[in-house]
């Protein structure tokens, strides 16, 4: 028996599914019980072993509390330039895997947490800012 690898796509979309359910601090077995799923069945979606069919990933953008187009944010060009049989790049480059390093989650959790609106914005500005000034060295 032949061992097909998990489409590309697939992979993506179960690692942003991953993602957001890590920032809101969910378990796999939490999430498969508000889906009435076991939390192995959400290891397969999140590897990419099994693909998530269109009312399902609905039911996750509703449960996650993102728009559907969330789960297909920041794709690798490698793929849509594959998907779309295009060969155009020249976007700007990010890491998938930075999205779910500690530091990350740990930074977006802690901006979520400020209170005051107003402070959680001069929060962002500040790191865009800083961010920009890094990069321009």
């Amino acid at each position: 028996m032949i061992k097909s690898k998990p489409e590309p796509v697939d992979v993506h979309v179960g690692s942003r599914v991953r993602l957001r359910r890590t920032l809101l601090g969910f378990s796999q077995d939490k999430l498969g019980k508000a889906l009435n799923l076991t939390f192995q069945q959400i290891q397969k979606y999140e590897r990419g072993a099994n693909r998530i069919g269109s009312s399902r990933l609905y039911q996750l953008s509703q449960i996650l509390d993102v728009p559907v187009s969330f789960f297909f944010d920041d794709m690798p060009a490698e793929i849509t330039e594959k998907a779309a049989g295009m060969s155009e790049s020249g976007g700007q480059s990010f890491e998938v895997g930075q999205l779910s390093r500690r530091e990350t989650l740990e930074l977006v959790r802690a901006y979520y947490k400020i209170q005051d609106p107003a402070v959680r914005k001069k929060v962002f500005e500040l790191v865009k800012t800083l961010g920009k000034s890094s990069s321009g060295k």
